[in-house]
């Protein structure tokens, strides 16, 4: 068993909370030393209370399941001998009502664009089915059925 850590901070400092005026701006530090800024999304919460230039928690979402694809992807290829120059990959989210009656995103849609070198080349079945075996192998596309639990700590938070 393994576990993942990040950090998240945000501070009210001057502005107007009570009256809902306070920036959703946020800092998110990960174990590498990494730190980005985060906010909510425009769409959900307009500028200036959101920031459009840092990370909402959607884009995040739609990002790491393309990265996880990518990473099994990339492997899959190593083990079956195909050399890759260049993958890309543009995905999608869409936030539209779920079963619940709930708003989720509720497609992911990757569109990955993959380049390949040398005299061994996979064909067009060949990527479609390493595609589906990185879809299967994903951590967190295997993940998104999982529980989130919530516990709270009580007293003064901690930078």
């Amino acid at each position: 068993m393994a576990e993942y850590c990040a950090q998240l901070l945000w501070r009210r400092g001057e502005q107007d909370f009570l009256g809902n005026r306070y920036s959703r701006r946020h800092l998110l530090r990960f174990d590498g030393g990494l730190q980005i800024a985060a906010s909510s999304s425009p769409h959900v919460v307009p500028a200036p209370m959101s920031d459009p230039a840092a990370v909402d928690p959607e884009e995040a979402f739609v990002a790491s399941l393309a990265s996880c694809h990518m990473l099994w992807f990339l492997s899959i290829a190593a083990r079956r001998r195909f050399c890759i120059d260049r993958y890309a990959d543009s995905p999608v989210g869409v936030m539209a009502e779920n079963g619940d009656g709930k708003q989720a995103i509720t497609v992911v849609t990757l569109k990955p664009a993959v380049t390949f070198s040398g005299e061994r080349q996979p064909g067009r079945e060949e990527v479609v089915q390493m595609h589906q075996q990185a879809h299967e192998e994903c951590f967190i596309a295997n993940s998104v059925k999982s529980e989130v639990r919530c516990e709270p700590v009580f007293g003064a938070a901690t930078d």
